[in-house]
């Protein structure tokens, strides 16, 4: 704190560091060819695990 007023280093800039995620998510989707249904990924389940809704059959990512 350079002046003692509790605003830190003159010029730093908060959240620029390596490593660090933007707010901003792309968003993927889990999608069956045959069909042509797509549905929103789901973090953590994987588009092969899942059965299409319209017609049963696993499908794939995008």
């Amino acid at each position: 704190m350079p002046r003692r007023d509790g605003t830190g280093p003159s010029g730093s800039v908060r959240g620029t560091g390596f490593g660090r995620q933007s707010n901003q998510q792309s968003q993927d989707y889990c999608t069956y060819p045959k069909c042509g249904t797509r549905i929103v990924h789901t973090r953590g389940t994987p588009c092969n695990a899942i059965n299409c809704p319209k017609c049963s059959t696993l499908m794939t990512r995008e």
